[in-house]
């Protein structure tokens, strides 16, 4: 897998963060303090996750390498889905949440990287450099948290639907190639 990919990849993982920290940036003024605490807390685990979920996949590959390639397109054929479908829910008029808290801004970085420990795994069925995936992805996240909240305070709209629509084509793209690769290869 290329770094293009890997970036691409990295874009459509960070779109949760970003929307966020969007969301949090039209409710309330962050200083900036706050907003690279946040990113901080998203590009860690952003980052991290893939490298657990390629250590799961890796140990698996050989019991299933056969057939690893459906298995990389359905996870992300499914977390593309998964965003895109998203993206067409009503937000909930409901307080949020103080992101100053360190517990709320855990659950939030644990919550958004689910994504990226699935892409992990399927990165177990495909050759990547693990490190430097996980490094672009934690990188990637982190502007993108940053963009996200800066963008929040100039604006009362958000776009983050069109953004998570972007992210989940992007992944399915990506998952449909691997497929392709692998069904095309002689």
């Amino acid at each position: 897998m290329g770094l293009l990919e890997i970036f691409l990849i990295a874009i459509g993982l960070s779109v949760d963060c970003f929307a966020v920290s969007l969301s949090f940036g039209t409710v309330q003024k962050l200083r900036w303090k706050e907003i690279l605490r946040m990113a901080l807390f998203f590009g860690i685990f952003q980052g991290f996750m893939p490298l657990i979920g390629w250590l799961i996949g890796n140990s698996v590959q050989l019991l299933i390498i056969s057939f690893d390639h459906w298995v990389a397109f359905g996870i992300l054929f499914f977390i593309g889905m998964k965003l895109i479908l998203q993206s067409f829910k009503t937000p909930e008029t409901k307080k949020n949440p103080d992101i100053l808290k360190t517990t709320i801004l855990l659950s939030l970085a644990l919550a958004t990287s689910i994504d990226a420990l699935i892409t992990g795994v399927s990165f177990g069925f495909v050759q990547v450099k693990i490190l430097e995936a996980s490094g672009i992805i934690a990188l990637t996240t982190f502007l993108a948290t940053v963009l996200g909240a800066k963008l929040g305070e100039k604006t009362s709209f958000l776009p983050a639907r069109w953004a998570e629509r972007l992210g989940g084509l992007v992944l399915i793209g990506i998952g449909l190639k691997i497929l392709l690769e692998h069904l095309t290869v002689i």
